[in-house]
């Protein structure tokens, strides 16, 4: 699954543990007054349980919100610890994590930031 390819989408993931009984109302009030993050911004906004078995991600696409849910059966996913309240990543980060990996892949390349070409 890839999400948050699109230009200027961000991913933003919730710290800590969220109950995964909320649907779309109780996460969007978690978004809107606990992360003073916009809701209708396009963005992601990424919870996890406590067991780290469940993500749901939040987004608003053009006339309604869409939630995305993903239920692992034996694995547990690789949630990061922060003293944050919310950690902005990258959606390649994010494909990692749904995939099982670290967001912090210390192997992966780094991007390159050019100004001007010889």
């Amino acid at each position: 699954m890839n999400l948050g390819h699109a230009a200027g989408v961000k991913v933003y993931l919730a710290m800590g543990i969220t109950d995964m009984r909320k649907s779309i109302n109780g996460l969007s009030i978690l978004v809107a007054d606990q992360l003073d993050l916009d809701l209708f911004s396009g963005h992601l906004f990424a919870f996890c349980n406590r067991q780290r078995s469940i993500v749901k991600i939040l987004y608003w696409d053009r006339n309604g919100f869409c939630l995305w849910h993903k239920r692992l059966e034996r694995d547990r996913f690789q949630w990061p610890k922060s003293p944050e309240d919310v950690l902005d990543i990258s959606s390649r980060e994010l494909n990692w994590l749904i995939d099982g990996l670290s967001i912090y892949q210390e192997k992966a390349h780094k991007q390159a930031s050019y100004s001007t070409m010889l």
